[in-house]
């Protein structure tokens, strides 16, 4: 008897079925998923960067999200999301906040300073719909392997970007989207790092400008924090998934076998632009990632970890020793000229804050002078004496200074839930995913974490909680969740 016309959960909703097609194309096309969203956001993020949409086009997206979580809300979320929603609506109290001018800042109006808070939450708003799409998307609308893949495939484009800006650290162009903007509006510092795609941001950082890589993410900082987020998934997607795809061959020239032998390749490439970035925040990130897996492997039995972490850094040792990257790492530890910089930004924000302790101060403020001189504006013989902006210089100190200790315990109990709730996961998406959030836990002393890194950090907390929802933690041994039941 035929079923074909019988009702399924699924069949009533009409959304998690590729779409079917017939003819010699429909190999060629692709499949479109209830998560085609996410897919195209994150496998399509090179075109974005090129367009000049870049972190622009999670708004627009978010949207399409919306509308799916609208019209199918979702059955169940993580309860820690509680505290996520209570430092959303810290932002937004910090509004009435805008009209106060700390001691040592530029004063201004709170009507021009609408803009910057605008920015902010409409990405904490379009982010917080990325998070809520990719929990409530079922595995078999948007599997676990493929959500891993992407973000693998992402630090693909991180290497390659980083890459880009190593030997042609001078490429840029104008966008499209640049070409339709005003002006004025191109000339904006902010609007151009958001629409003028470039390979790599030109420093001075060893006495001498060089460039530094920052594509696709725009800022250098910015890329280090997402290639260090992402450097987990890669290794997950490229090592530890187990199967094959059918038709594939077994033996040591299986497409599996070329897989995993390019995935070194990428790491060991990783190692030139991790290097030449001279990303100190990323070296940090990095040997703490590596450190925290080791731990958590080696506490499991799992000694063989404990001995591919020597292998591995010996064998980063041998490079540093035996190329010129290693002159480059010991030239820009002896050169810190940021750490000033840092420290002075970092105490303005502490001190600024007991303006308003319990919801913050909305947004940035500029600083009368810096901590080169009091002097409002930079010179030609000292361009480091004008202002700096309070809560650039790490998402510590944004969240403390804009959103006040109220904010700044519901963001760091967000995560710190996270944490505590995934402690026993050692699968490799649990590793992963933990390793992510002590990164990005660790990074918001240096770096700001929206747009891109919050992104790839809630995605991360997502794949942990579907991977809590699909099977019991037993805490004991690895197991392998990137593989999708039948």
């Amino acid at each position: 008897m035929s079923t074909a016309g019988t009702p399924t959960a699924h069949r009533l909703l009409r959304t998690d079925e590729p779409v079917r097609r017939r003819g010699p194309l429909r190999p060629l096309l692709p499949r479109l998923t209830a998560a085609w969203p996410l897919t195209w956001l994150l496998g399509g993020y090179p075109i974005w960067w090129a367009l000049g949409l870049g972190v622009l086009i999670f708004p627009l997206v978010a949207v399409v999200m919306a509308v799916a979580l609208v019209r199918r809300p979702p059955r169940r979320l993580p309860p820690e999301l509680v505290l996520w929603f209570g430092f959303l609506a810290t932002t937004l109290a910090g509004i009435a906040a805008l009209g106060i001018d700390p001691v040592g800042t530029i004063p201004g109006d709170p009507v021009g300073r609408l803009p910057g808070v605008a920015f902010r939450l409409v990405e904490y708003g379009s982010l917080t719909v990325l998070l809520l799409y990719a929990l409530s998307r079922s595995r078999r609308e948007l599997p676990q392997r493929r959500l891993v893949a992407l973000l693998g495939w992402l630090f693909v484009l991180t290497v390659a970007g980083g890459l880009l800006g190593t030997f042609a650290g001078h490429l840029q162009f104008t966008s499209p989207v640049e070409l339709l903007l005003p002006q004025h509006l191109r000339h904006n510092n902010f609007v151009a790092s958001l629409v003028h795609p470039a390979a790599a941001q030109l420093m001075d950082v060893l006495g001498y400008p060089a460039p530094r890589p920052a594509a696709p993410w725009g800022y250098t900082n910015t890329w280090g924090n997402n290639l260090a987020l992402l450097i987990g998934w890669f290794v997950v997607a490229a090592l530890a998934v187990r199967g094959r795809p059918a038709g594939v061959p077994t033996g040591p020239r299986s497409l599996l076998t070329r897989r995993r032998i390019a995935a070194v390749a990428v790491l060991v490439l990783a190692v030139v632009p991790v290097v030449t970035s001279l990303n100190r925040g990323l070296w940090i990130d990095l040997a703490l990632l590596a450190g925290y897996l080791t731990v958590r492997l080696a506490l499991r039995g799992r000694l063989l970890a404990l001995g591919a972490g020597i292998a591995g850094a010996a064998v980063l040792g041998v490079l540093l020793l035996a190329t010129p990257l290693g002159d480059v790492v010991q030239g820009r530890l002896e050169n810190g000229k940021s750490n000033n910089v840092r420290m002075f930004v970092t105490e303005k924000a502490i001190e600024g804050v007991t303006a308003s302790p319990l919801i913050g101060l909305g947004t940035t403020r500029n600083t009368q002078g810096s901590d080169q001189s009091i002097a409002v504006g930079g010179t030609p013989d000292c361009q480091r004496c004008g202002g700096h902006t309070i809560g650039g210089n790490g998402q510590l100190w944004q969240v403390l200074y804009l959103h006040g200790g109220l904010g700044t315990l519901l963001y760091l109990g967000f995560f710190g839930a996270i944490l505590w709730r995934h402690r026993r996961d050692a699968s490799p998406i649990g590793l992963a995913g933990s390793g992510a959030i002590v990164v990005s836990l660790a990074s918001m002393f240096y770096y700001n974490a929206l747009v891109t890194p919050l992104a790839f950090t809630f995605l991360s907390y997502a794949l942990l909680w579907r991977n809590t929802a699909a099977r019991p933690l037993s805490g004991r041994r690895i197991t392998n969740p990137v593989e999708e039941p039948a």
